[in-house]
């Protein structure tokens, strides 16, 4: 985007937060047991749902912008980074199997900007009823179960998948295209549609603008915290 606009910055940045706290907490029961903790329900409303917000947020600012090409071959590397890491968690049995990633958030969004251009000419009604398909169809193949996960990148998997993080095609692209719906309505003149609270939330919005970064070193800076507590304990 040519000129920010703050309060998709700052929405961002909220859920970039909401997503480390999430890591963090499952660092601490999960991966190092420190604690014992029975999640509240307002956790696991952030846990499941924060990352679709994401998409969301990101499908907006896809229709904003310029480059989706390129910024999603980044995210995708990205990815890629973070696949290799969990994978090698694995073969350092510092976690079970179920640490790898094959196709978390940042597949999942790296792909949807890569097909954006593919679709950034259609009109919000045909995108959002290509998404209302996509949704529907998702959460249908998450009820099925094969007997191989090779098309687990479209929520056909089998039985023993298991994944820190798993963000599949279908239904997920679904929301970054309902994002893309928003933006092509809600934020068709490319400007904030809250201007006169443009002095608050800056703090997020700082986080915002940086989400990517933050992604990418906040688990390494987790996992020292969590090996400095577990030596204390």
């Amino acid at each position: 985007m040519q000129k920010r606009i703050w309060e998709l910055d700052a929405l961002r940045g909220l859920f970039v937060l909401g997503m480390v706290v999430v890591h963090f907490v499952y660092d601490l029961v999960e991966l190092w047991g420190i604690v014992q903790w029975e999640y509240p329900a307002a956790f696991l409303l952030v846990k499941d749902w924060g990352g679709l917000l994401f998409l969301l947020i990101s499908g907006i600012c896809v229709t904003l912008g310029h480059r989706s090409v390129r910024r999603g071959a980044i995210v995708l590397a990205c990815g890629a980074v973070i696949s290799a890491v969990t994978v090698g968690m694995y073969w350092l049995r510092l976690s079970d199997r179920g640490i790898i990633i094959y196709f978390g958030v940042l597949h999942c969004l790296g792909v949807s900007m890569l097909l954006w251009p593919l679709l950034k000419k259609w009109p919000w009604q045909a995108l959002l009823a290509l998404a209302a398909a996509l949704l529907a169809l998702g959460y249908w193949f998450g009820t099925l179960r094969l007997g191989s996960n090779w098309l687990l990148a479209f929520n056909l998997r089998s039985d023993s998948f298991a994944s820190s993080d798993y963000f599949p095609l279908l239904p997920d692209f679904g929301w970054f295209l309902l994002g893309a719906v928003l933006g092509k309505t809600l934020y068709r003149r490319k400007r904030s549609v809250l201007p006169n609270a443009r002095c608050q939330f800056r703090p997020l919005q700082a986080v915002g603008r940086h989400s990517l970064e933050i992604y990418m070193l906040h688990q390494p800076v987790l996992s020292g915290i969590c090996y400095l507590l577990a030596l204390l304990k």
